[in-house]
């Protein structure tokens, strides 16, 4: 009897295996795109119905996903879209459109998601990293936690007249955390509050078609003049810097202290688990004369990780993914220490940086903005710079980041995915890393024989008096390898009927002879810019006069037509009172118009995020 049970288990044995073999493993991919428009989309999922395997499409909407599962069914879903099941049937190749879901939309405007935010895993299939290695982050519902986010509430730029205020100074701003801190809350279905609107920052997100530098300064400058979209009475001025591109293998010698906020406000998917998947992503960006140190913070400061060199990354790479968060936020302790640690391990004429992850939100020693600030512009003296990445939600504190990077001679940029992590830590590794021009002012002085008007778009807090262009003590804004820097300004030309009113002549004081000189009289304003070296003290000035030519609108170039596009989006979710005809179809037409190449897919992702919202208006 004990033999023919053993004949029973091994013929059982044969039929399983004998199954198994006969469910070959097999591969399908294809490309996903918008039944209405034909476009590619970005971070859909792709899962094998009743298991846990799944992809996500890139950013040309294809996808490749292996499986060995019999009578298999792929599902496919998106925010906004209808989803869709196909039955493989033995097929290697399945393309899919998805059609909108209006009933979906609706559902998700009238949630209360303050909390919410569809945090996307979009993984590249041409990317060389294991999703076995990634931590997977889920979809975060809404809690019950308090919305305590801050954002400084910034008046919007009016209008200048050039008689009596002739100049306007600002220092750039490389940032781009505004843009993907809306994304997050637009995906989460509503639109965001008006102070978290950054109009440059929304604009600089995008890479232009500017011309490398060909000269010894580290960047070339770019104009244009065509017409503002919402008044086509107005001109635009678009102005826009690009950095020089320096090949990763020319740059140099980084020393890297990551600062990693731990606290136990980090617990959340999309805040340490998330951090420490991207922050995998820039280790295998590392090369060997490259070193890191791991600097966290929660009640207390503590180094988890010595200055390593970049070949280890099998060493850092662990050390990250022991990280656990618990406890209170001491921030001001971490970046005492991790300043510390840079300055012990600097590199001379190498890439000395801090970046800081964290939600922003401290509690424990050095907390307050001002304090902070302090803090900071003592610390950047030592020539160490500081990038800021912000994650989470629901306790954000947008404010206290910008004034960190911006202190610290650093950028500012919000991660709300790991496809956002990809472009921040990966694509533009040189740019968000490497210094190559630092304290870069603009100064604009207008025409009054062509200009009646005018007013900056954005930079509200990046403004400077006239007299900090020439002081070289002023802190002003850095420039990243590769990086792109766009302006707009909306200028009311002479002679034309605005509701604009200049301000009375003055009682008490004589009259200025406001007569503008004419033999400048073809030109609309001249562009000055002041730059120093990363490890330099004095300035160097660089000049650029614009012609009063204003091309239309339909015939200007890419470039000015999406900035333009981009500021008309933020300007309406911003409620700006400088629109006067304006709507999301207006957005959506200059953008359509101008999204180029758009080998990243940021554009595409840029006009979907604007149909959601148009859709969202509505309701």
């Amino acid at each position: 009897m004990k033999k023919l049970t053993m004949i029973y288990f091994f013929f059982g044995l044969l039929i399983t295996a004998s199954q198994l073999v006969a469910v070959e493993a097999q591969t399908v991919s294809g490309v996903v795109t918008d039944a209405t428009t034909g476009d590619a989309l970005p971070g859909v999922n792709v899962n094998l119905k009743g298991t846990s395997i799944g992809v996500t499409t890139d950013m040309d909407g294809e996808y490749s996903i292996s499986f060995n599962k019999k009578n298999a069914v792929l599902v496919f879903s998106y925010i906004g879209m209808q989803q869709k099941e196909v039955a493989v049937n033995g097929q290697t190749v399945i393309d899919v459109s998805l059609a909108p879901d209006v009933k979906q939309l609706s559902e998700v405007v009238v949630q209360d998601r303050s909390l919410g935010s569809a945090i996307r895993n979009v993984f590249s299939k041409k990317a060389s990293y294991e999703m076995a290695d990634m931590e997977m982050i889920p979809y975060p519902m809404p809690n019950e936690r308090p919305n305590t986010e801050e954002y400084e509430g910034l008046d919007e730029n009016t209008f200048k007249e050039p008689t009596k205020e002739p100049h306007s100074t600002f220092s750039i701003d490389v940032d781009a955390a505004s843009y993907a801190n809306l994304r997050r809350f637009i995906n989460g279905g509503q639109l965001p509050p008006a102070d978290a609107v950054r109009i440059e920052e929304m604009i600089n997100y995008f890479d232009y078609n500017y011309e490398q530098p060909k000269g010894n300064d580290p960047f070339s400058i770019n104009t244009e003049v065509s017409q503002a979209p919402w008044n086509e009475k107005h001109q635009l001025v678009h102005i826009g810097l690009q950095g020089k591109n320096i090949p990763t293998e020319n740059l140099p010698a980084s020393n890297l202290v990551f600062l990693i906020d731990v606290s136990g406000s980090m617990s959340d998917v999309n805040k340490l688990p998330l951090l420490k998947s991207a922050f995998k992503m820039l280790v295998e960006q590392l090369r060997p004369e490259d070193k890191v140190s791991i600097v966290v913070y929660a009640g207390a400061a503590g180094c988890v990780l010595p200055s390593t060199s970049g070949d280890e990354k099998d060493k850092i790479i662990e050390a990250l993914s022991n990280l656990q968060a618990g406890g209170s936020t001491a921030g001001g302790a971490g970046i005492n220490l991790a300043y510390k640690i840079a300055k012990d391990n600097f590199v001379k004429e190498g890439n000395n940086r801090i970046i800081l992850a964290t939600d922003g939100d401290f509690n424990v020693g050095a907390s307050s903005n001002e304090a902070m600030e302090d803090l900071i512009e003592q610390k950047r003296k030592e020539g160490v710079f500081l990038t800021v990445l912000g994650f989470g939600m629901g306790n954000y504190k947008d404010s206290k980041m910008e004034i960190l990077a911006d202190k610290g001679n650093g950028n500012y940029a919000y991660i709300d995915n790991l496809l956002e992590a990809k472009k921040v830590l990966v694509n533009e590794f040189g740019g968000t890393l490497f210094t190559i021009a630092k304290d870069v002012k603009i100064q604009v002085e207008f025409n009054p024989a062509n200009v009646a008007a005018y007013r900056l778009i954005g930079y509200e807090n990046r403004v400077m008096n006239a007299e900090d262009f020439n002081n070289d003590k002023k802190d002003a804004g850095e420039l990243g390898s590769g990086h792109t820097v766009t302006a707009l300004y909306e200028i009311i030309p002479k002679g034309v009927d605005s509701w604009f009113k200049p301000i009375d002549d003055l009682k008490y004081q004589d009259k200025k002879d406001e007569k503008p000189k004419s033999n400048f009289g073809d030109e609309l304003l001249t562009v000055k810019f002041r730059y120093k070296r990363p490890d330099g003290d004095v300035s160097k000035l660089i000049v650029k006069t614009v012609d009063n030519e204003t091309i239309s609108l339909d015939k200007s170039s890419d470039n000015l037509r999406w900035s333009a596009a981009v500021a008309t989006f933020g300007m309406l979710i911003k409620n700006s009172d400088y629109i006067e005809d304006a709507d999301f179809k207006t957005v959506l037409k200059w953008a359509k118009s101008a999204r180029g190449k758009d080998e990243n897919g940021y554009r595409i992702e840029f006009i979907k995020m604007v149909e959601t919202s148009q859709f969202m208006s509505k309701n």
